[in-house]
């Protein structure tokens, strides 16, 4: 009775300090778990909103560039103060295809504009973004602007300078498709040769579009929140939220987020906050604020912008992790419990060679042999421990495959199943320094479909997805082992084409790419015909840097479509007619010229 008293008591106690011992370490396992998931969120939230805000400073520092490079031009100051005549509609009209230019390539750009000082601010020069295109506003249509801020403003400013507009919605009429959004205007004075400003160049930018690009890339989950100096919302989850200050009502992110008030009075660069430890601050959130200057040239300008997750999603893991420890605990407690009254005394070495085996979870060869065989209650023990270290095992190589999956989804396009434009930016650059090093040449090819637009809006986007995979197989056929084909997006895909062969065979693969996308493709018994248009650039003739090789590319792509579709061009070939059109075009000026400085005989 004594020794089954004593063995009994013996074993409740050892069951109580296990489940007290388990209980406590997996309940704080638990809360550090939860501080580590929530501090890694607002680590990683932190870090993306940095890189948010950065970029979007240095995408307003390139147009405030952009836009001391068109008022830079030596042609812009003589249109700005020069008359009408022929020779000044000569050069505005060369002036015009370069703001044209800008416009194509800046898809953000609502609207570029040469404002003279004279006539009221006359607009000179206009290009409109309308819908997917460009319009240039002309003759009686041009506005005198000379009432507006930005004008006038910048009129005061130095040449050099650039002048940064406060983020509003555009209400001037005719406008076209600016009219409504939200718009950044930044602009820069026009100099004479004497120094005199005569004009300024004044850039629409769409603040909505312009972030949509710089946050492509950002978890699915993220909520963005931006606010100018004043704090009005000019991004936020709620559409509603936003821009207030245009609608009668003002809604305030220091309202919202009373922490960020330290943000707007400049006492604090960023704020950081979580539901977990301020849940009346952020409730259910983990958040990131930080304060962006932008406008560099003169610093008079700011944005708060946020990030933020749900903290549901951030505790996800977490939840996991406690239920998995609840249910261990209470399986090894009860089974203790029992192992403990039956076999107190013959506890001792089981149990040390299941401590050895949890702490030598993987490593299967410095693992003790378990008691597998035993019939008894270590026996079953040994067993659930087997078939648990059995599980994790397996459950860790899903994890490790679902992380090769993930990481072949980066670098890959979903729908095509083609390397992306960050993969093949990767491998070019791979192949550069090896072509620079075995004193080798290798080709770019931009190809971009030509009907590709009117077959989505024709036959749906599920057909628009099955012609984008055919192409990109049919493509991938027209090549060799050895070159690379990738998708940029939209209908544009990209083909690198390595060693020596490259510069002879360059022409001849993109001809046989334009045979074989030109066939007829029959999607979902439809039967149609798509075509591409390519662009070739070539290493190192026309660059040796992988960005300009593809800019390279893509602008022989647009010369060779501009022609006719159904062509490729190379980038040499597009200088070279470039450069005779030149010639031509001074060789009519100088003609013309001459004729004008001919004596008129006597009668």
């Amino acid at each position: 009775m004594m020794r089954q008293g004593l063995t009994f008591k013996l074993s409740v106690l050892l069951t109580c300090m296990g489940v007290l011992a388990s209980g406590a370490t997996g309940y704080y396992a638990y809360r550090a778990n939860r501080s580590m998931l929530v501090n890694e969120a607002e680590h990683s939230l932190l870090t993306s909103t940095e890189l948010l805000g950065q970029r979007f400073s240095v995408a307003i520092d390139d147009v405030g560039a952009d836009a001391l490079v068109l008022a830079s031009m030596p042609t812009t100051a003589d249109i700005a103060q020069s008359d009408d005549g022929l020779r000044a509609n000569e050069a505005r009209e060369r002036l015009a295809q370069v703001y044209s230019s800008f416009m194509i390539h800046h898809p953000e750009y609502l609207q570029i504009r040469l404002i003279t000082r004279k006539q009221h601010g006359l607009e000179l020069i206009r290009f409109d973004r309308d819908g997917d295109g460009v319009a240039r506003v002309e003759g009686n249509d041009l506005q005198e602007k000379g009432q507006f801020a930005y004008v006038f403003d910048t009129l005061a400013f130095s040449p050099g300078r650039v002048y940064t507009s406060p983020i509003s919605v555009n209400h001037e009429y005719g406008v076209h498709s600016a009219e409504g959004k939200p718009t950044l205007r930044l602009g820069t004075p026009v100099a004479s040769a004497s120094g005199a400003v005569v004009g300024v160049v004044i850039i629409d930018i769409d603040l909505a579009g312009l972030l949509q690009r710089l946050q492509s890339d950002l978890p699915s989950d993220y909520q963005v929140y931006l606010a100018n100096e004043w704090g009005d919302f000019l991004v936020h989850p709620d559409a509603s939220k936003t821009f207030g200050f245009d609608k009668g009502r003002r809604v305030l992110m220091q309202d919202s987020f009373a922490a960020t008030k330290f943000l707007f009075a400049q006492t604090q660069s960023e704020i950081l906050l979580n539901g977990l430890t301020r849940p009346s601050e952020a409730p259910g959130q983990v958040l990131a604020f930080v304060r962006r200057t932008f406008g560099a040239s003169e610093g008079n300008r700011f944005i708060v912008l946020g990030l933020g997750k749900p903290l549901s999603d951030v505790l996800a893991g977490a939840h996991l992790l406690g239920n998995s420890i609840v249910r261990i605990v209470l399986t090894f407690s009860v089974v203790g419990f029992f192992l403990a009254i039956l076999f107190a005394r013959a506890l001792t070495k089981p149990l040390q060679s299941l401590a050895h085996a949890a702490t030598h979870l993987f490593a299967e060869h410095a693992m003790e042999p378990l008691p597998l065989k035993r019939t008894d209650e270590i026996g079953v023990l040994a067993r659930c421990f087997d078939r648990l270290r059995r599980e994790i095992k397996a459950q860790m190589d899903v994890l490790h495959k679902k992380q090769h999956e993930l990481a072949h989804l980066a670098t890959h396009d979903v729908l095509t199943g083609l390397p992306n434009r960050m993969l093949f930016m990767q491998k070019l650059e791979s192949a550069i320094d090896e072509a620079t090093r075995r004193h080798e040449q290798l080709a770019v090819l931009f190809v971009d479909l030509d009907r590709f637009k009117q077959i989505n809006d024709q036959f749906g986007h599920s057909v628009g997805d099955k012609v984008l995979v055919t192409v990109a197989r049919r493509l991938k056929q027209a090549l060799c082992s050895a070159d690379l084909a990738a998708r940029l997006g939209g209908d544009e895909f990209i083909v690198l084409i390595e060693g020596p062969r490259s510069a002879e065979a360059a022409p001849g693969i993109a001809s046989r790419i334009m045979d074989t996308v030109n066939e007829e493709l029959a999607i979902d018994g439809q039967r149609m015909t798509v075509g591409a248009s390519i662009g070739i650039s070539q290493f190192p003739v026309d660059s040796a840097n992988a960005e300009e090789l593809l800019l390279h590319a893509d602008a022989a792509m647009y010369a060779a479509k501009s022609d006719g579709r159904c062509a490729y061009l190379r980038y040499q070939d597009l200088l070279e007619l470039r450069e005779a059109q030149r010639i031509q075009a001074q060789t009519g000026e100088s003609a013309t010229e001459g004729r004008e400085a001919e004596p008129t005989a006597p009668n």
